[in-house]
């Protein structure tokens, strides 16, 4: 071989070699940014969850999770989870689902008048039994009434409440369930059951009602349909947004789903939506979710 040609293979070995890094870091780009595995996922609870399905599959397609499977909604208004649990075989879809091995995650709904509740710990057992895999995620409503031991009369009268106020009794409940998820998880011996801190989000979103930084919402009350705390559309879309965040461990920053195109309000809505559901699942040890997270497990 003459010099001349050695010098000419030599060359373009040593621009080969110096591509390489950039391949590799494109090829992590693009894992990192592919859409995760989708999850079956079976919603259980009462009126302040049961809703969150539809949307929740709609936030999975847009962030391109096209195997997303919504298997379905077991729904009992004002309910513990131990009257899930109760329900007849025959009736019982949750039991049905979890015994055939369909799930990958099972949400469930736990009400602040009845912590801790063993039937959570219950379906946990028999979801590990025939799925070993399997999440149980549990909701971190916000409270009923306001407060329990305090209850408003009418939806008004949370225009006046504080975030001060607000904190302590959702914290009490809060502090009770996650308490009752590490035991069972100790006890299973694995990490199966996660809690999902909606209660934290809408908190956090009242706050930004009071501060008037939220477009066409002037109110705290305005969120809500009456004094129970039966929630409106940005309040269903928030929850949603925190399922999505704790079931495939990716930020929902940036999708515009729910936003009408051209509406700057709509844009500026949704993005708040969307931010404050990464930082309260992110904020919460008990979700599951690191910041670092790209895809669900």
């Amino acid at each position: 071989m003459s010099s001349r040609r050695m010098i000419r293979c030599t060359a373009l070995l040593v621009m080969f070699c110096a591509l390489l890094p950039l391949v590799s870091r494109g090829d992590d780009k693009t894992a990192e940014n592919a859409a995760p595995k989708g999850q079956r996922v079976m919603i259980c609870g009462h009126s302040f969850h049961v809703f969150v399905g539809k949307p929740l599959k709609a936030i999975a397609e847009a962030a391109g999770i096209a195997d997303h499977k919504d298997m379905g909604t077991q729904s009992i208004g004002g309910s513990t989870v131990t009257q899930h649990w109760n329900l007849p075989d025959e009736k019982n879809k949750v039991k049905k689902a979890l015994t055939a091995g369909e799930l990958d995650v099972l949400t469930l709904a736990p009400h602040m008048r009845l912590i801790p509740d063993k039937a959570i710990e219950d379906f946990a057992e028999l979801a590990v039994a025939h799925n070993p895999n399997i999440r149980i995620l549990a909701q971190e409503s916000w409270m009923i009434f306001d407060d329990m031991k305090k209850p408003i009369k009418l939806n008004a009268e949370r225009d006046d409440k504080t975030i001060d106020q607000l904190r302590p009794p959702l914290e009490e409940f809060k502090n009770g369930l996650e308490k009752q998820a590490r035991e069972i998880n100790a006890k299973l011996g694995k990490h199966v059951v996660y809690v999902v801190p909606v209660g934290d989000a809408v908190l956090a979103l009242r706050a930004k009602v009071i501060a008037g930084e939220v477009p066409g919402y002037a109110k705290q009350s305005e969120l809500f349909n009456d004094s129970i705390g039966h929630v409106k559309e940005p309040v269903q879309r928030l929850e949603a947004y925190c399922y999505f965040a704790a079931i495939y461990h990716k930020s929902p920053v940036g999708l515009t789903v729910f936003e009408k195109p051209g509406d700057a309000d709509s844009h500026k809505l949704n993005q708040m939506l969307e931010e404050i559901a990464w930082k309260a699942v992110t904020s919460d040890p008990m979700s599951g979710v690191a910041v670092d997270d790209k895809v669900t497990r």
